[in-house]
């Protein structure tokens, strides 16, 4: 969700603006994806990289997810969302994880889509911290080395079952992946807006969702297994 400062400083506005107005989109999306049923939303919140930020800026940023998670709790009952976090929950206030984790709890009996928040996390971390996991595992006897394949690795991830994203949407005109589910999108389709997040809304939405049902998706086979070379 990139942008939130470029569009305030476009308009002379603190970029604490940019974030606050980025709110009102995640809300606009999450309703709107929950509305066509999609089985799953992560959003990138806060990236283990954006605490080099000033001190200021992230004070704020913490004080805005904390009276999301808070304001929205209504309204994700209501819509019957299943609300997950994934990252590590280092440098996180205690406040905010108790707050998180009430949302958690309050919802996890939900069957509709699920919401994650991805909160300082990066992916490398992810990583590493999955292999720690299977090399205690290996340590203790209870996983044979021999035996460890993409499953195994897949399971220790934060996003252990939940399924691999079919599309990525990246705004501000930003044509990276920025440290995000580098494991889980290697199929994934990408989609870039020049729109910032604080300007996205359903129309945005609606032509990602286009775009992505137009596309081929082969998984590294052919779309017509007949026209396959002898």
């Amino acid at each position: 969700m990139d942008g939130n400062g470029r569009w305030a400083r476009s308009r002379g506005l603190p970029r604490i603006e940019g974030h606050r107005r980025g709110v009102v989109s995640v809300r606009t999306v999450v309703e709107e994806c929950a509305r066509l049923q999609l089985d799953q939303l992560t959003l990138y919140c806060f990236s283990s990289e954006n605490w080099k930020r000033p001190p200021r800026e992230l004070e704020l940023l913490m004080s805005l997810l904390r009276t999301y998670v808070v304001k929205e709790r209504d309204e994700i009952m209501r819509q019957n969302i299943r609300f997950c976090t994934i990252g590590r929950s280092d440098g996180l206030s205690p406040s905010i994880l108790a707050e998180v984790q009430e949302t958690i709890d309050l919802s996890q009996h939900n069957s509709g889509m699920r919401l994650c928040l991805a909160l300082n996390y990066g992916s490398r971390i992810e990583l590493v911290d999955a292999m720690r996991r299977i090399a205690l595992l290996v340590q203790a006897g209870e996983i044979d080395p021999e035996t460890i394949d993409e499953s195994t690795i897949s399971d220790h991830l934060y996003t252990a079952g939940m399924g691999d994203p079919d599309l990525v949407i990246r705004t501000s005109g930003e044509m990276r992946v920025s440290n995000f589910l580098l494991w889980q999108i290697s199929y994934a389709e990408l989609w870039v807006t020049e729109n910032h997040w604080p300007t996205f809304r359903e129309a945005d939405l609606y032509q990602a969702f286009r775009n992505f049902a137009s596309r081929d998706r082969r998984f590294g086979g052919l779309s017509d297994p007949s026209n396959e070379a002898e």
